[in-house]
């Protein structure tokens, strides 16, 4: 039997992190993440179902800024929306410029991550 060359996958490519979608479903947080340049991220977020909704943006927060500094090596800030919906909400994500990539705090964000309620 011949057997195939595994050939090496590479990281997903995707574009810097401009705008989060955070939803609030009773299966639990969704999240959708839209790129600049290209793609889109979606799924569910990493918490329990019964996270509160600022707890929900903090981790979304997070997320999209350990992402963008794993995958770009740069420095982003989000910045939350008012509400439309009691449960939906929107963030701006800004790069942040002139500051190294930060490592995560004691309470688990990011120096550069910033949520508004």
């Amino acid at each position: 039997m011949v057997r195939r060359k595994k050939e090496k996958r590479k990281r997903p490519t995707w574009g810097v992190p401009e705008r989060i979608v955070l939803l609030a479903t009773p299966e639990g947080w969704r999240i959708s993440v839209l790129a600049k340049e290209d793609g889109m991220l979606c799924g569910r977020l990493n918490v329990p179902i019964h996270t509160g909704p600022q707890d929900a943006r903090n981790a979304a927060a997070v997320m999209v800024t350990e992402l963008a500094r794993d995958f770009h090596g740069t420095n982003v800030e989000v910045s939350w929306e008012p509400p439309q919906e009691p449960w939906s909400w929107t963030a701006q994500v800004a790069l942040v410029a002139g500051l190294e990539p930060s490592a995560p705090d004691t309470e688990g964000g990011t120096a550069s991550s910033r949520t508004v309620p």
